[in-house]
């Protein structure tokens, strides 16, 4: 009914803005085919919790159902100044809503509080084109595989080389543990390496323990290891059907082993017993390194769509959207060429030191 509403019934609905995902909340990303993992009520507790961040959650209903949630929090970023994201250290977000009308009315609370916080400008990562004046950009996708039933059937579909390389893995004495939340610290050592190595600031030890506290039997620690010694890692969520890798790791002097890929078909091989209907490898720049390595799985394209809505403060939104908009391409004051240069400097930094000071600076880096 509320997907073709008219005037009067949407003159009964209510944004409203709370720091809380209820009940309501719950019930509503259940029912709502648009939710995906961003939307999970769980991440309110994790990025309050571990980074601090205040939370601005928007729901559209009228009173008795949630029609539309949008998640979001707010980034104070010394220096430079405060954003509205949704979401954060995620690969989406965004509004979802029984109908665009809903979307639009989400995001345009959103950027109304985003200007009474004095935020610069709010962030929106959705997995819809959305009905706004702001041009996304969308040169990332997520790479997803459809599970089978039978993890066999996958088995037998996947290319020659994949296959040969997980054998490779088992042949050279590689294995799988199931993680506990003692396992942690020793995936996290592994993690602060790799992101060392990658030029990027880790994510803070915490944050990964309230990922795992918070979706408790939804989330799963996966370890490969050699001689029983842990050289690469993932964490895996679940939600609805979908299973989705956000953070994955190994060893660089062990990639000749091929841990990663006994790492991943573990992984997807439970998915499918779990009777989960998609494997999400998460997102990447389309032909990028990571793209080509979830594409070999047989991973298909489902499009991002990044939008960058400048917070106006002199000024009330126009009748067609959320502020004035400017190109999400337009670079900002954290341009690609600063970024380059923070990516060398922080790959020639001693280990101990980018594991001291990365998550002061993760915290407020919303990629």
């Amino acid at each position: 009914m509320l997907a073709t509403a008219s005037q009067s019934a949407l003159e009964c609905l209510e944004c409203v803005v709370t720091s809380d995902a209820d009940e309501r909340w719950r019930r509503a990303v259940t029912r709502l085919d648009g939710a995906r993992l961003a939307h999970a009520p769980e991440w309110l507790t994790v990025v309050e919790r571990a980074y601090g961040h205040e939370p601005l959650y928007v729901t559209v209903g009228d009173g008795a159902a949630t029609c539309g949630v949008l998640p979001a929090f707010v980034v104070r970023r010394p220096l430079v100044g405060s954003i509205v994201a949704s979401m954060p250290f995620l690969d989406g977000g965004g509004p979802c809503a029984v109908s665009p009308t809903l979307a639009n009315m989400l995001v345009d609370r959103l950027v109304a509080e985003a200007r009474r916080r004095g935020a610069r400008f709010v962030e929106l990562r959705s997995a819809e084109r959305l009905a706004i004046d702001a041009t996304p950009l969308e040169h990332k996708v997520n790479m997803t595989l459809a599970l089978p039933a039978n993890a066999g059937e996958l088995w037998r579909r996947l290319d020659k080389t994949v296959r040969n390389q997980v054998r490779k893995a088992e042949r050279a004495g590689l294995s799988i543990e199931i993680g506990t939340a003692a396992s942690l610290p020793a995936f996290y050592d592994i993690f602060v390496e790799r992101m060392r190595d990658l030029g990027s600031p880790v994510h803070a030890i915490g944050f990964l323990r309230a990922v795992l506290d918070a979706f408790g039997e939804r989330a799963q620690l996966v370890l490969v290891t050699k001689g029983g010694t842990p050289v690469g890692g993932l964490i895996a969520l679940s939600f609805k059907d979908r299973v989705t890798v956000p953070w994955a790791t190994c060893l660089k002097e062990y990639f000749a082993l091929c841990p990663n890929m006994l790492l991943y078909w573990h992984t997807i091989e439970a998915a499918c017993a779990g009777g989960f209907r998609s494997f999400d490898f998460g997102r990447s720049t389309r032909q990028s390194g990571t793209y080509r390595f979830k594409a070999q799985w047989g991973a298909r394209e489902e499009p991002l769509y990044w939008y960058r809505i400048p917070v106006a403060h002199d000024a009330q939104p126009g009748p067609k959207g959320p502020g004035l908009p400017r190109p999400a391409s337009e670079p900002g004051p954290e341009g690609p060429g600063l970024q380059r240069l923070a990516t060398t400097l922080w790959q020639r930094l001693p280990l101990a030191l980018t594991r001291r000071l990365g998550p002061r600076i993760r915290k407020y880096l919303i990629q």
